[in-house]
């Protein structure tokens, strides 16, 4: 399918320049996973009793409480192996290295070249999140 290119003019808001997007993870247990994301060096921010903003260097993650939540199982999305964050890191083979020597980070898959010119791996949050991290060939 091929897409034709807007002018800058011909868009909505054509004045207004997008900043940033962050993800929004909805969680069941909030309190629980906030420690497992500090392990792998993110600084969290909670605003009880159900909001918190996770942050590191330039990225930042939310995450949204709804108790009793439990992430439904999608078995399209499992068989796709779809992500659910893709961080570009600067230095993907350490923090791979010290990731795998975490036992509550489990390892989906390790760093492999990808034909888009990125190295990259897979990890799984407690909650069924799909975090990958890259870096440029």
């Amino acid at each position: 399918m091929l897409i034709e290119k807007q002018s800058a003019t011909g868009r909505p808001g054509a004045g207004t320049s997008f900043k940033t997007a962050t993800p929004v993870f909805l969680v069941g247990n909030i309190e629980e996973v906030m420690p497992w994301y500090q392990a792998l060096g993110f600084e969290a921010m909670y605003f009880p009793p159900g909001f918190c903003i996770l942050r590191r260097d330039a990225i930042q993650v939310f995450m949204q409480h709804q108790p009793g939540y439990t992430r439904p199982d999608e078995p399209l999305r499992r068989e796709r192996e779809a992500w659910d964050l893709y961080v570009e890191t600067d230095n993907v083979r350490a923090l791979f290295d010290d990731f795998s020597q975490m036992p509550e980070v489990k390892i989906l898959r390790p760093p492999c070249r990808q034909e888009y010119g990125q190295t990259d791996f897979e990890i799984v949050d407690p909650n069924g999140y799909v975090l990958v991290f890259s870096q440029p060939d």
